[in-house]
């Protein structure tokens, strides 16, 4: 069949090459959709005529596939605010997580504080941290003083494993409480109490009936800040037992003779060693008392 003329505009357009396929006039996503103005409609031609060479048109999108158009959102650059218009209100904020208080806790080794209160010069009451009101005006009476210096029974006195004898603080107590009854007594802190590196020390008054009769330091070793207030109790007790010495109570025991004759009758120097470590070691005891765990009794090294 006999071709027109080149110069025919419809069999120009199938003999020269096809241009490289330009971007739609509309959005095409990425699954070939294509989106549609909602008010009209655009006709698409689906076939070119190739009388030539059959050139492949380019791919058509299928209009089944066709889709409304949503235009895009106006910009917001330009747009002024309105001259009374009130600013939007802040987002929320999360609530932040609560924080551990930052207020350190104190430290027992820089000491505990305990500063005595300080009467006024025209208090009606005495005040014990300075005062010496009531000692040596008179003795006690008969009755008391029987009871101070009574002889200690041996069966109340302690030894310990280096071999220094002693009566518990409790014992101290009681006698004290069958001389002058219990509230009859007291001591009273003359100073804060001092804590070292290794120990707690602190000075008490032994007061009487209203009488200041002794005054004396106490102290306690200590292992961890943990056991700084158990050794302040201990500072006490020392305090007090160094206190009764000025009364008569238990005086045999700071007696050497007594002690080194008390140690022969009723002490015994035994080898004892550690159920765990193995670790052996010289300790006194009592004669009637027997060694507890984790210690066991033992021969000497090289026996």
């Amino acid at each position: 069949m006999p071709l027109k003329p080149a110069g025919h505009s419809r069999y120009r357009e199938a003999l020269e090459p096809s241009p490289s396929p330009s971007p739609p006039p509309f959005p095409i996503d990425q699954n070939n959709d294509i989106s549609l103005p909602t008010s009209q409609t655009v006709p698409v031609r689906l076939a070119i005529t190739a009388r030539k060479n059959h050139a492949t048109p380019p791919d058509i999108p299928d209009t089944k596939q066709l889709v409304a158009y949503s235009p895009p959102p106006k910009s917001t650059k330009n747009n002024k605010p309105k001259p009374n218009a009130q600013p939007p209100p802040p987002p929320p904020q999360s609530r932040p997580p609560p924080t551990a208080p930052t207020t350190p806790l104190p430290d027992l080794t820089d000491g505990l504080s305990d500063q005595p209160v300080l009467l006024d010069e025209g208090a009606r009451q005495v005040d014990w941290t300075r005062s010496f009101h009531g000692l040596s005006t008179e003795s006690f009476p008969k009755e008391s003083s029987d009871i101070l210096l009574a002889p200690l029974d041996p069966n109340d006195i302690e030894v310990k494993p280096d071999g220094i004898v002693y009566l518990p603080e409790i014992k101290y107590r009681r006698i004290l409480n069958r001389a002058f009854g219990p509230g009859g007594w007291g001591l009273a802190p003359r100073g804060e109490t001092i804590v070292t590196a290794k120990a707690v020390t602190r000075e008490y008054a032994l007061v009487v009936q209203g009488r200041l009769v002794s005054v004396a330091r106490g102290e306690m070793d200590y292992f961890s800040p943990e056991s700084i207030p158990t050794a302040a109790e201990g500072c006490k007790s020392n305090a007090l037992m160094r206190c009764c010495k000025d009364l008569g109570i238990a005086s045999e025991l700071w007696d050497p003779r007594y002690i080194r004759k008390f140690i022969a009758e009723n002490g015994k120097e035994v080898w004892v060693e550690h159920v765990v470590t193995k670790k052996k070691k010289r300790v006194w005891m009592r004669k009637d008392d027997s060694i507890r765990y984790p210690f066991k009794e033992t021969k000497a090294f090289g026996a």
